[in-house]
């Protein structure tokens, strides 16, 4: 049952309404036309950026992160023993923790590794690295989206494999070719000579991470078992694999409590601090942009709603002599001011995604990959942080533009229909 109040309501919205939509409809004047093409694109330039910003930032840390992790796994397990080298100390491969973190929720792997620190000797250079061996449960995904040239190791259970995976950057340091022998040298404690092993190269990646690509060589496990004189089910340590990085800091916990008080578990934001670090103080760049572009936008609207208001200030008073309260023709000129918005939030979004496609689908524009780790300008897609922004502008904005509506209060009806 209506109310006479629910009918003043909507009698008042619709009268708002439909006088908004005339004035709409019928064209602006020369003296608005400017400064509401001006807020237009002012709000249109803002959306793009902010939009852009934040498609970079966040495309460039999950590059950097993923091949951080790519080489290590989100969390690492090993003993607590080890040292800060790359020889770790030996555990069993069967530990009873195994079988429930692969039934974790999150868990997308776990699997074995080792490591070990060697040189590599050609006929005219040497170059120190690590041979990290994995087994047969290795994920290669990363690597796999990361081969330039020949392909993956192959492994098998009763004979160690010699073919191993090297980078192009050591690669292309020793002169080195696909399907060429690989000759490495290892000292082990108490003694006296190296010890050497022949590999053959199976694959070369190039992951742009150039601190990780020249240090890592992936072979069998089963080598680094024989050369650290282990027996056939020890490993260095296992690493876990998530299915979304987001989970880290709760998975985090979950992993360290599951390996018992033996062994000591770490995120690969403990292993590589100064990095994760670094890509966290990008979001304090990001949050700035945002600031100073929704100020820009809102400076914008700010100038054309007074301009707006100022244009129809006989219009103004002619309502109010009609009876018109002050709050309706506020909601009368932030209809208008919405309208200006959308615009604006229209051809931003159309801007930013446009650039952003062309970006993703063509690598217009390049960095040098030794600086930045990437080759060209990533970007990164996520219709939550769009609808947000989009969103958190159109709030703010009209949030703001209240101030300059209480103008419309100070205007006398008799003043502003003389001034006509």
């Amino acid at each position: 049952m209506y109310t006479f109040a629910s009918i003043k309501r909507k009698t008042q919205l619709s009268f708002v309404t439909f006088l908004a939509k005339r004035l709409m409809g019928s064209g602006k004047t020369e003296f608005s036309r400017p400064a509401i093409n001006i807020a237009v694109i002012s709000v249109a330039l803002s959306v793009a950026v902010m939009i852009i910003s934040i498609a970079i930032v966040k495309g460039f840390q999950k590059e950097i992160r993923d091949k951080v992790i790519g080489f290590n796994g989100d969390i690492q397990i090993t003993r607590f023993d080890n040292n800060v080298s790359y020889e770790l100390q030996p555990l069993d491969s069967k530990q009873s923790f195994i079988t429930g973190l692969k039934k974790t929720e999150g868990v997308k792997n776990v699997q074995a590794y080792a490591t070990k620190a060697g040189i590599i000797k050609t006929d005219q250079q040497i170059e120190g690295v690590v041979l990290k061996g994995v087994g047969r449960d290795y994920n290669w995904d990363f690597f796999r989206s990361k081969l330039v040239s020949g392909r993956l190791p192959e492994f098998q259970d009763t004979i160690p494999s010699e073919e191993v995976l090297i980078s192009k950057e050591t690669a292309h340091r020793l002169k080195i070719k696909l399907s060429d022998p690989l000759r490495m040298y290892f000292i082990n404690e108490g003694e006296n000579a190296p010890r050497g092993r022949k590999f053959k190269v199976a694959g070369i990646y190039e992951t742009g991470f150039g601190e990780l690509d020249v240090l890592y060589v992936f072979c069998d496990i089963a080598q680094i078992r024989k050369l650290n004189n282990w027996a056939p089910a020890q490993v260095g340590g296992f690493e876990v694999l998530l299915n979304d990085y987001n989970n880290l800091d709760k998975m985090a916990p979950i992993v360290y409590n599951s390996v018992g008080y033996n062994l000591n578990s770490q995120s690969v934001k403990d292993l590589y601090p100064q990095i994760f670090e670094w890509l966290q103080l990008l979001d304090g760049n990001v949050i700035i942009i945002l600031i100073l572009m929704v100020l820009v936008a809102a400076v914008s609207m700010i100038s054309a709603l007074l301009i707006l208001v100022l244009e129809r200030t006989t219009m103004i008073g002619i309502l109010k002599a009609l009876g018109s309260g002050n709050h309706e023709i506020q909601q009368f000129f932030l209809l208008l001011a919405g309208y200006i918005l959308i615009q604006g939030l229209f051809w931003g979004n159309l801007t930013g995604i446009g650039l952003l496609l062309l970006q993703k689908y063509t690598g217009l524009i390049t960095l040098p990959q030794e600086s930045y780790y990437v080759s060209v300008v990533p970007v990164y897609f996520n219709a939550w942080y769009i609808a947000a922004l989009n969103m958190g502008t159109l709030l703010v904005c009209l949030f703001i533009l209240v101030l300059p509506t209480i103008v419309i209060s100070r205007i006398s009806p008799v003043k502003a229909i003389r001034f006509d």
